[in-house]
């Protein structure tokens, strides 16, 4: 029986796991240091869902349930995390994964949707994280493989874990309402250059959302973006919140919110969505609710242990 060991990789965006780590946190992704009034205002933000971003836990714990899966099944498999803005970052993924002998390494991408700014970050910390530990070691036995596994966004596993929580969400509201409902698909706003200059973002959120609706049949429905940054440029729209000034006009009571563009909570499905959209949508009188993240959930983790797989079959 082969003992080889196959290593798999989540890569994520990362989060402040404590109130001291929010400064430095935004320190790595802003490339420098941030004013004293935005760490203030970000911090707020994060003593409103506990101090700290449960998104590492998470993610911990979705290796842990994915790695216990993958070896209920057949071979060997041990699951690491790698952040690309705070710690374990991906060079200590890595690391951890080569400490445990590993043959090959799948890297998994837990952004649905590629970006420049997710997926192909993660990709360069990858990379260089690779260069760097091959650079350090002195002889010793050959790098294993790495290689990246497919995207998420057309996973039918995964369209099934989103299908799933929508459902459930809808079940919030009384049942003779729920085929009326309409539902608002979100993802994180990204500047309109990146998508001029070939990002499939806005591509694949669509193609996820409409395997969604034509799953569901639903007949309400929109797209929107959420947790726009800062700058002047022109950031992917319409907000959430427009769109559901637009659902009040056209004399809706009620909406669903469906934050397909991530997998796990964090300060914007917690901050952006329940606590600044859910007060907005109260503000004009709309009866609010969002579905559940994927998180841990069983459909999520096969979605997953899916694209490994079928990457090891390739």
């Amino acid at each position: 029986m082969s003992t080889c060991t196959t290593g798999v990789l989540l890569m994520a965006f990362g989060g402040p796991d404590s109130p001291e780590a929010i400064e430095p946190f935004m320190k790595n992704l802003m490339g420098r240091t941030p004013a004293p009034e935005l760490v203030e205002k970000v911090t707020a933000r994060y003593g409103l869902i506990g101090g700290r971003s449960p998104l590492p836990d998470i993610t911990r714990e979705q290796a842990r349930q994915l790695e216990q899966y993958l070896c209920a099944g057949s071979g060997n498999y041990k699951a690491a995390v790698g952040m690309c803005h705070w710690h374990p970052f991906i060079k200590e993924g890595i690391s951890e994964l080569l400490d445990n002998k590993v043959d090959k390494i799948i890297a998994i991408s837990l952004a649905p949707f590629y970006s420049k700014v997710s997926t192909g970050a993660y990709q360069a910390e990858l990379d260089k994280a690779i260069s760097e530990i091959k650079s350090n070691s002195s002889g010793g036995p050959g790098f294993p493989e790495v290689v990246a596994a497919g995207p998420l966004y057309d996973n039918s596993l995964f369209i099934d874990a989103v299908a799933e929580k929508l459902v459930q969400g809808l079940e919030y509201f009384s049942e003779d309402k729920r085929s009326d409902i309409p539902v608002v698909f979100s993802a994180h706003s990204l500047p309109v250059d990146y998508i001029k200059e070939g990002d499939p973002y806005v591509e694949q959120f669509e193609y996820a959302v409409n395997k969604v609706v034509n799953k569901l049949h639903l007949s309400k429905w929109h797209i929107a973006y959420q947790s726009k940054g800062g700058g002047t440029g022109e950031w992917l729209d319409p907000m959430v919140e427009e769109v559901m000034e637009r659902l009040r006009e056209d004399g809706c009571r009620d909406v669903l919110v469906v934050p397909i563009g991530f997998v796990s909570d964090h300060i914007e499905t917690l901050y952006d969505i329940d606590i600044a959209q859910k007060n907005h949508a109260r503000s004009i009188g709309l009866n609010f609710h969002r579905t559940a993240a994927l998180n841990t959930g069983e459909l999520f983790i096969k979605a997953m242990a899916d694209i490994v797989l079928r990457k090891l079959d390739r």
